[in-house]
């Protein structure tokens, strides 16, 4: 039987019109291709916002647009999140054999479930996935972008940076396999405040420090899982961008911070970033 996650939040985070989210995510890819310099090479892995899109697109296309010129390369996207509604200990799968968004059906590897198979802290939860946004949000940036590519989706609960990173290097792969990590940073601050945690958080990033608290970034496990496994394959951090909701569509008073950012593997040899 062939069974589909169905958007959940088509029409809160994001249009649920598929020609108007289509025109919607090219021109906030468009805007950003203006601003974001390209990169020397595809990244390996991202981090992403996961807001609605009228607070958190624009950040979100920063981190899409940098895919562009090797689209045609990457050929399955292994999507991380932190669950927001129903808590799972370990990495959790959906059990579909697909995820759909108004721009279509994306098919989930069932080769790469099959990798998973002899982890324990890997798990299967249609409940984790059902209502949750932060993968799914993701979605129809990487159906714009990429041509042709199959999903491998995890939302994260309880769970050490090495249970994450232990999961990452069974799905590392070559170039055709990308990591993309969904997470906004600080939650409800006043704005000069989520300024300055967020600049200290995207710090601790940039070492590749991965001591992330939950205060610091709601998905600070699976970052902090990606940031072990980048200082082991030697990835280096880029940050592409950074803002917050009082920057886009909200006010100053309870903000919420959003950075995105670009690991690639490193030419030189040196850790560090820009």
């Amino acid at each position: 039987m062939h069974t589909v996650r169905p958007a959940a939040v088509a029409g809160t985070f994001y249009t649920a019109q598929a020609a108007m989210l289509a025109g919607e995510v090219r021109r906030m890819l468009d805007e950003a291709s203006q601003t974001v310099p390209a990169l020397p090479a595809c990244p390996k892995a991202l981090i992403a916002p996961h807001a609605g899109y009228v607070y958190s697109g624009q950040m979100a296309a920063a981190a899409y647009v940098t895919l562009v010129p090797w689209r045609a390369s990457i050929k399955r996207v292994v999507l991380l999140g932190p669950v927001h509604r129903v808590p799972v200990r370990g990495l959790a799968l959906p059990g579909t054999q697909a995820f759909v968004t108004p721009l279509g059906e994306v098919a989930i590897d069932q080769a790469a479930v099959a990798a998973l198979g002899a982890l324990p802290q890997v798990v299967t939860s249609p409940a984790a996935h059902a209502q949750e946004h932060a993968l799914e949000v993701q979605l129809p940036f990487l159906q714009t972008v990429l041509p042709d590519f199959e999903l491998l989706p995890l939302a994260v609960g309880d769970a050490t940076p090495a249970e994450v990173a232990e999961v990452l290097d069974v799905l590392w792969g070559g170039p055709e396999t990308l990591i993309v990590i969904s997470s906004d940073l600080s939650h409800f601050l006043r704005y000069e405040a989520a300024q300055a945690r967020d600049r200290d958080t995207v710090q601790h990033i940039l070492r590749l420090q991965a001591s992330l608290h939950h205060q610091q970034a709601c998905g600070g496990t699976p970052i902090n899982g990606l940031l072990l496994s980048a200082a082991q394959h030697h990835l280096r951090p880029h940050l592409l961008g950074m803002c917050n909701s009082g920057d886009t569509a909200g006010d100053r008073q309870r903000v919420v911070g959003y950075a995105s950012l670009a690991f690639l593997e490193d030419q030189g040899g040196q850790h560090g970033s820009h």
